[in-house]
């Protein structure tokens, strides 16, 4: 029995020492920081500072707002095309070469594709160019500097975690469920809502929670598409650790931060549960 539990044993040490060295270990030194003084007194004062005043309840709202759009706007598009890569497509080399297109910017760094994002949202970009030349407006709009910019560039960063999640719950759909269905009278509508839209919903919350975590806590593409006249809640704590040095204040920040989203994230996953009769 010894000699059978040790290799385990060794096995799990490794990742577990990983864990709690680049986890755990770093939320409990930003954790006992937000609950001390300069001086290594223990107060609550950081988060009585955070949670009373109003400023920062507002950068809240934008930065769960504009997560809940992003999160909105993956679903929308992300499902569909997972459907079409999956379903639709019967081609593997066509099939592969959607997939390569999708998941390739990920290995490029969010700074480049936040910068070329500024060039195509540009009052001369690309995107305004499109649409005076196709006559939706007579004048260019303003996209950095708004939401609808940092939506932009996030959906654009963000989609391939929603298609790569649905897609591989709908490649898990067995399609003996579908033709039971189809013999039993079920319409194709009937089908998707009855059987294949629950069997995926697990991986869309899948990815719709990467989806959401990701978008709350981006700091570069809200900081660039912003132009400094929006304002998330990464960029308060950036502020704190890099340019005022309140180390202390900043771990109240992101310890309100986390537990805020771990939160939402709880509630959602909550009601998306199948009820049971």
């Amino acid at each position: 029995m010894r000699g059978t539990l040790r290799p385990v044993l060794l096995l799990c040490a490794l990742p577990a020492a990983f864990f709690v060295a680049f986890f755990l270990a770093p939320m409990a030194v930003v954790l006992i920081a937000s609950l001390t003084t300069l001086a290594g007194q223990p107060t609550f004062a950081h988060y009585v500072r955070i949670l009373a005043d109003a400023y920062h309840w507002d950068v809240l709202w934008v930065t769960f707002r504009i997560g809940a759009l992003t999160t909105l706007v993956c679903v929308l598009i992300g499902y569909p095309l997972a459907w079409y890569l999956v379903r639709i497509v019967k081609w593997r080399p066509w099939r592969r070469f959607c997939v390569i297109l999708l998941v390739v910017p990920l290995f490029t760094s969010n700074i480049v594709r936040s910068f070329g994002w500024m060039v195509l949202l540009g009052r001369n970009g690309l995107v305004n160019d499109g649409l005076i030349g196709l006559g939706l407006i007579e004048r260019p709009m303003r996209f950095l500097g708004t939401e609808l910019g940092i939506l932009i560039g996030l959906v654009y960063i963000l989609l391939p975690f929603i298609v790569l999640a649905v897609g591989n719950a709908l490649a898990k759909v067995d399609p003996a469920l579908e033709h039971a269905a189809a013999d039993l009278g079920a319409t194709p509508a009937g089908t998707f809502r009855t059987i294949i839209f629950p069997l995926s919903l697990p991986g869309l919350m899948a990815g719709a929670v990467m989806v959401f975590m990701l978008a709350v806590s981006a700091y570069v593409t809200p900081a660039l598409l912003s132009g400094g006249r929006i304002t998330v809640f990464s960029m308060l704590i950036f502020q704190q650790y890099s340019s005022v040095f309140d180390f202390n204040y900043g771990g109240a920040l992101s310890i309100t931060m986390l537990v805020l989203t771990l939160a939402l994230v709880a509630i959602a996953g909550r009601f998306s549960e199948p009820r049971r009769a």
